[in-house]
């Protein structure tokens, strides 16, 4: 890792410190509750590791932001950073999307992985269908990079450059890229993206390389001449989009010997799917696979940490590529934690046991602008009850509540405290309720812990 970019340790350490986490107690009369875990971000930092998703923009809010905020330390927009979501038409752009994503993680204590500059698909329609000469594609490709990784410039930690650009055989993929420019499209790729942020952290990125084969070789051959070259590359992430039970034997000794060239590792977009309908055997096996690329990961000190694809599989991308096939992710379409969680979990040093009889609440802030943002606090009960409730945190940097909806808030100084409305008090067991407040903020606007009871 390049010492112009402050290391990873302190970066974690400070994640850690900001992390969306929240404390909850039962009120009096609710049945004694199993501790929970730790959310994974806060178990993979003290592991000096990262716990990262990709993310969907739009779904930011309500219990999958709440999810998205509390339990993962990286983000990585799923497609809204990909040239066709950027730049639809020649010189529109859109940034939407990807604002709002890098907007979330901030506000949450969390870093960005920028996805991706250079990929063989979800290009727009005028880049591909286009006839351009190589003096052409490279003043397109030169100032997409430059545009889009100077408009992040110092808020993405990390960028997949180049996305994909082996065959399963280990030669180059014919893309327009590629077949347009020559091999160096890559090297050139990683050149402008270091001038355009010198502190972002450079990846190439593919899948099927996450055991050693022909085409993992490839990349680690290009990995070792570029290094040889003095071409920017700081790491390469490995996919692991992968199956149920084929978990590669040498996924390990993979990452280690890229890690011996020089570079960090990591586990990009990580989800292993099944055949459907899923059931308990599979679930097993599943959380016996995401514990192996787990340790795997926390075996090798220059593997960084795990990105999971999506951590719901109502967010999951496989059942529409892979038909009959899904429940790939460490979440169920309800947002229940699977066994594969609480795998993760286990492996980063917790107990990986679910929670039992717990009532819990969960403050995120679904949006921020300028002076002012939007919060909620979701109390949610497993194995317990409440006929009522109060939930109370200091708001350590200033911030001030000027309107709260269904519940009763007030404020002295620094100090909240609110309380069910007439009509939502009871949580049932499996139940939850939600309430919403605004509130204004000047220089930061960290998350507080709470307190239920």
């Amino acid at each position: 890792m390049r010492t112009s970019r402050t290391p990873l340790g302190r970066r974690i350490a400070a994640l850690c410190a900001g992390a969306a986490a929240v404390g909850a107690l039962l009120t009096a009369g609710a049945p004694a509750a199993q501790a929970a875990d730790a959310p994974l971000r806060d178990l993979a930092a003290a592991k000096g590791k990262v716990m990262g998703t990709a993310v969907t923009g739009s779904k930011l809010t309500g219990t999958y932001g709440e999810i998205a905020g509390r339990e993962f330390n990286w983000l990585t927009p799923g497609n809204a950073m990909k040239w066709g979501s950027v730049e639809p038409t020649r010189g529109n752009y859109d940034w939407a999307e990807a604002d709002q994503i890098v907007n979330f993680a901030e506000a949450h204590g969390q870093e960005v992985r920028g996805h991706t500059l250079v990929w063989h698909s979800q290009n727009p329609n005028w880049l591909d269908n286009g006839s351009w000469t190589p003096a052409q594609l490279t003043t397109l490709l030169q100032n997409h990079i430059s545009t889009e990784v100077g408009r992040y410039k110092g808020r993405v930690a990390a960028w997949d450059v180049v996305n994909e650009p082996f065959n399963e055989d280990g030669t180059y993929r014919s893309t327009l890229w590629y077949d347009g420019l020559g091999a160096d499209y890559i090297a050139n790729a990683l050149t402008w993206a270091r001038a355009a942020d010198p502190a972002a952290e450079l990846y190439i990125n593919d899948y099927n390389v996450e055991g050693v084969n022909a085409k993992s070789t490839a990349l680690y051959n290009l990995v070792k001449s570029l290094k040889e070259r003095g071409v920017p590359i700081d790491g390469v992430g490995l996919q692991a989009h992968l199956i149920l039970g084929q978990v590669p034997s040498s996924f390990q000794q993979n990452i280690q010997r890229f890690a011996d060239l020089g570079v960090d590792v990591a586990i990009t977009e990580l989800d292993i799917r099944m055949q459907l309908p899923s059931d308990s055997a599979k679930l097993t096996r599943q959380a016996a696979d995401y514990k192996a690329v787990m340790n795997a990961c926390l075996a090798v000190s220059r593997c960084t940490g795990v990105t999971v694809w999506g951590f719901t599989d109502s967010d999951s991308w496989i059942p529409s590529t892979f038909p009959g096939q899904g429940a790939a992710t460490p979440y169920d379409e309800n947002y229940a934690p699977k066994p594969a969680y609480h795998a993760i979990a286990e492996s980063l040093g917790g107990t990986g046991t679910p929670p039992t009889g717990a009532c819990t609440a969960v403050y995120s802030v679904s949006s921020q602008w300028n002076t002012g943002f939007t919060g909620q606090v979701r109390i949610a009960c497993s194995g317990a009850a409440l006929s009522s409730w109060k939930v109370s945190w200091d708001f350590g940097a200033g911030q001030r509540i000027t309107q709260a909806w269904n519940a009763n808030c007030t404020q002295s100084g620094t100090a909240v405290t609110c309380s069910n409305a007439s009509y939502n008090g009871t949580v049932p067991d499996g139940g939850s309720v939600t309430f919403g407040f605004n509130g204004s903020w000047s220089g930061s606007n960290p998350v507080p812990t709470v307190t239920l009871g």
